[in-house]
């Protein structure tokens, strides 16, 4: 039975191993010992009680893995997929770093490893999307991807709950968003371009600027394209007022002889109001505007999904939609039949006809489907 060892069991990094047990022998790893326990309960999971920020920790635990999932918070993220990269160890990688991936293609080259970054929701399954379309029409002049997970229920003030990492929620807040306008790369805080978009069952959700678009901005050439995420409408407001304030700075103030980071401080705080309860019902919503040319004739295509909390499961929405799009790409790499040595963007994985078929057919299979209309 071939192994996987998971980096990270929150809400998704659990999703993952509990799937992917199924199948193959899985380790979980991560620092948090309650989360280990719960996991403990599950026989066909071996749970790793270890620090994942120190990588001589990581290399030890991968060693003899056929197959490494990286489930860890976008700050320890670029550390661990590079130490899985030098011990020969493919990998399949959800976590939201800041830094350039492409910057380890040569090392992974050099120790022929398949390395797929960004294998989530979004980034992820709409990357799949336009490389799958990129392939068809003649030209794409527009790409927008809507994306959004949030608690049925709307409790005051947020009215949100972080269904994955929260610390990379607040990332969202704070990295300055990237993306392409008549062909020219654009640079603008998060949050803005503030906009309303009407959803059938849902409502009307507001808009804002993510840095979303991550490995787009190299491998396709598109004059128009951009990424927002999705948030009851009021969202963008509570947190521009938290930003311009100070509390997300990273840079530590002093205060009363002590030395504190705003953003810690603010963490400590927020992740407590965040945090979903057990059983709380979520659902995840998702567009993708392609606009171009295919046989010569104008065309627009919208891929429009909505995924709801699985009871039967009791499984988050964002976990299924971003975890189950990484078991099945951590399958197609386990059995062979997707092979990428370097650096591999999800875009990639579009590319191929059958791979993408085999990722959606197994997302269907999963209840996760989407809705497709042409004009």
């Amino acid at each position: 039975m071939k192994k996987i060892v998971i980096l990270g069991t929150g809400l998704v990094g659990n999703a993952i191993a509990k799937e992917l047990c199924k199948e193959y022998k899985v380790y979980a790893a991560d620092n948090n010992v309650e989360i280990l326990e719960s996991i403990a309960s599950n026989d066909t999971i071996s749970p790793i009680h270890t620090d994942l920020s120190e990588t001589k920790n990581i290399k030890k635990i991968v060693k003899q893995a056929d197959l490494v999932i990286n489930a860890l918070p976008g700050f320890m993220g670029t550390a661990a997929l590079k130490a899985v990269i030098e011990q020969g160890i493919n990998i399949v990688d959800i976590a939201f770093s800041p830094e350039d991936a492409f910057e380890l293609d040569e090392i992974a080259k050099k120790n022929k490893v398949t390395a797929v970054v960004d294998c989530g929701l979004a980034p992820g399954l709409c990357n799949m999307i336009l490389g799958y379309q990129n392939k068809r029409m003649q030209t794409i002049t527009s790409y927008e991807c809507l994306v959004g997970g949030l608690p049925v229920e709307r409790e005051w003030p947020y009215e949100y709950k972080a269904v994955f990492s929260p610390i990379d929620v607040i990332e969202e807040y704070t990295r300055p968003s990237h993306y392409i306008e008549n062909g020219v790369e654009v640079i603008k805080p998060a949050l803005s371009d503030p906009d309303h978009v009407y959803f059938k069952g849902i409502g009307t959700l507001e808009s804002f600027n993510t840095d979303g678009l991550r490995t787009l901005l190299k491998t396709m050439n598109i004059a128009n394209m951009k990424e927002k995420t999705l948030r009851y409408p009021g969202h963008i407001h509570l947190m521009k007022v938290l930003r311009e304030t100070g509390f997300f700075d990273k840079e530590p103030i002093s205060f009363k002889g002590i030395e504190l980071s705003p953003v810690e401080f603010t963490s400590q705080i927020l992740f407590p109001k965040w945090k979903m309860k057990e059983n709380e019902a979520d659902f995840t919503v998702m567009r993708v505007i392609i606009e171009g040319i295919e046989n010569g004739k104008k065309k627009k295509i919208i891929y429009d999904l909505y995924d709801q909390f699985d009871w039967k499961t009791r499984t988050n929405s964002m976990a299924r939609t971003t975890g189950y799009t990484c078991t099945s790409v951590a399958r197609l790499v386990l059995e062979g039949k997707f092979k990428h040595q370097g650096i591999c963007a999800p875009e990639y994985i579009g590319e191929k006809d059958k791979i993408f078929y085999e990722v959606f057919d197994y997302l269907e299979g999963k209840g996760i489907k989407f809705k497709i209309s042409e004009t």
